[in-house]
């Protein structure tokens, strides 16, 4: 699950931890950070460009090199759906210090020191890491080939890397594309990625009179059920709260496509990192008819910047434990951060569907007034991690 159109990938429950995996967040990554003990093969000298092109880790600490890879992935936006989304923001979730706990980064050089292509590896889970591909969109065919192939080459000795740290023998390579992106599909496929999935990107317009949708975004009852903001108390919300989102998410996803456990520590580390991240759009849906309150449902929202108007509500996660079903409970969650957006003076809610799904989830986002405003693709590549031994011989 993307924070932004980074991979144009699906915003989904991360995959397993895997045989002999920690179960926290690492002090350092398990990556590879020097490209050419990587790639010795391929650096210095890179197939199919000129000598005089070179290919490193970007300088995290350099505003000009932020600044680049801001403006490639706007690009990249731009080509593959019609419109820029993401800023500088999003690029430092994946370049700066913090982030690269959990990432790597490449980016190619032309001679003039200008980067035409960025690749980012996210060790998001035990057996799935994400992977930005980027290529100028203005780069010659041949040129941009070659680029592509080397964040190609090496996202596969990252995958290796970070497979055999989690004690892995398949690691899988997620990534994405707008669909309609004929040249992102080609390298993909020739690259040895599948297309597996569709996901349709949905909106849906906020009057300031919907405000009143519901009688308090921060906590209302109905039939048994309450919704509720979770608790906020000083830089963190209550720990028991935040457990009970956890949980509930990883129940509702548990046979959702792609979606394996994930650890609370890597979920809340994930979640935070997010540049649209707010404690205060998260809520959780407790049955209350019985003895206790029954925390059933969860729905983590974030702020959509706006780019030359209002900010929006993005819905990141919503789920409804199976128990729970069929008693409005994601009806009443939705209804919640529409209204919450109204009060805020956003004007929009965003989420992202499944379109291959049968669950149908989409009828109930249509009723609610959601439209699909463009559609993205997940590529995936499983990678065979050989032992260290094999290597040796």
């Amino acid at each position: 699950m993307c924070s932004s159109d980074l991979c144009a990938g699906p915003r989904l429950p991360a995959a397993p931890a895997g045989a002999g995996s920690p179960v926290v967040i690492p002090e350092e990554s398990r990556f590879e950070s020097e490209p050419d003990e990587l790639l010795p093969e391929l650096l210095p000298d890179l197939p199919g460009l000129p000598g005089d092109w070179r290919a490193e880790a970007p300088d995290a600490a350099d505003r000009f090199d932020v600044a680049a890879l801001t403006r490639l992935l706007r690009d990249h936006e731009r080509h593959g759906r019609g419109w820029p989304g993401s800023g500088v923001d999003d690029v430092l979730v994946e370049v700066s210090e913090h982030g690269l706990r959990m990432r790597e980064n490449l980016v190619v050089r032309d001679p003039a020191g200008e980067i035409r292509a960025w690749g980012s590896v996210h060790d998001r889970a035990g057996g799935r890491m994400l992977f930005v591909h980027i290529v100028d969109r203005t780069l010659e065919g041949r040129y941009a080939d070659a680029c592509s192939d080397i964040l190609l080459e090496w996202a596969e000795a990252q995958a290796v890397s970070v497979g055999r740290a989690r004690g892995l023998q398949v690691q899988q390579i997620d990534t994405g594309a707008f669909e309609g992106d004929g040249r992102q599909a080609h390298w993909l496929a020739g690259g040895g990625f599948e297309r597996v999935r569709r996901w349709w990107q949905m909106s849906r317009p906020v009057e300031a009179a919907e405000s009143q949708l519901v009688p308090d975004p921060d906590g209302w009852g109905d039939d048994g059920v309450r919704f509720r903001r979770i608790s906020q108390g000083g830089a963190r919300p209550a720990e028991t709260d935040l457990r009970a989102v956890h949980a509930v998410l990883e129940e509702a996803f548990r046979d959702h496509f792609n979606g394996r456990p994930e650890t609370f520590e890597e979920f809340e580390h994930r979640l935070t990192e997010d540049p649209g991240h707010r404690w205060d759009q998260w809520w959780l849906a407790e049955l209350v008819d019985g003895e206790e309150p029954l925390p059933v449902g969860a729905l983590v929202g974030t702020v959509s910047s706006g780019v030359q108007g209002p900010d929006g509500s993005y819905v990141s996660y919503i789920g409804v434990r199976s128990a729970a079903r069929g008693r409005g409970v994601a009806r009443g969650l939705l209804s919640t951060i529409v209204a919450d957006a109204a009060v805020r003076g956003h004007d929009r809610v965003g989420l992202e569907v499944d379109a291959d799904s049968s669950t149908g989830a989409d009828r109930l986002y249509l009723s609610l007034g959601w439209t699909t405003r463009y559609v993205t693709e997940s590529w995936h590549r499983d990678v065979a991690v050989p032992a260290l031994t094999e290597e040796l011989c």
